[in-house]
């Protein structure tokens, strides 16, 4: 698997769990990384910029993701597939490095994995929205 691939895993493995328990930032990122066993200090960066990017914009994040996903609230999507949304999201509108379909590519791929069914579908969806919507300038380079 490849770095970034592994990174992705491992935010949306942060995230679920900050979603779910509540806990700390910090902690929660730190807990993760000992019950791991992951040599490679470039997944564990590219991952903490992930979790730390989403958190840092969350208001932002959800408001897109919400205004592209159309008669769904977030709160009301799969934590799965939200906080696939939020990275790719994330990606999309402050990594002006990371190509978009790569981010949309590597979500859709996350929620086929982690995700029920009509995961991949759905997450590929609104992610062409916000795509869309505010990524063309992004696409040229």
């Amino acid at each position: 698997m490849r770095k970034r691939t592994r990174s992705r895993e491992c935010a949306l493995k942060i995230l679920y769990g900050i979603d779910i328990t509540g806990d700390a930032i910090q902690e929660s990122i730190d807990n993760f990384w000992q019950s791991q066993e992951i040599e490679d200090s470039g997944v564990q960066e590219f991952a903490s910029i992930l979790v730390k990017g989403v958190l840092e914009n969350l208001d932002r994040i959800d408001k897109e993701i919400s205004k592209s996903a159309a008669n769904w609230q977030l709160k009301r999507m799969a934590v799965i597939d939200r906080n696939i949304l939020r990275i790719a999201t994330f990606e999309l509108l402050f990594k002006q490095d990371i190509p978009p379909k790569v981010s949309i590519n590597e979500a859709v791929d996350l929620a086929k994995r982690f995700g029920d069914v009509d995961s991949g579908r759905f997450v590929n969806g609104i992610l062409d929205k916000i795509n869309k919507t505010y990524c063309q300038d992004k696409q040229s380079k």
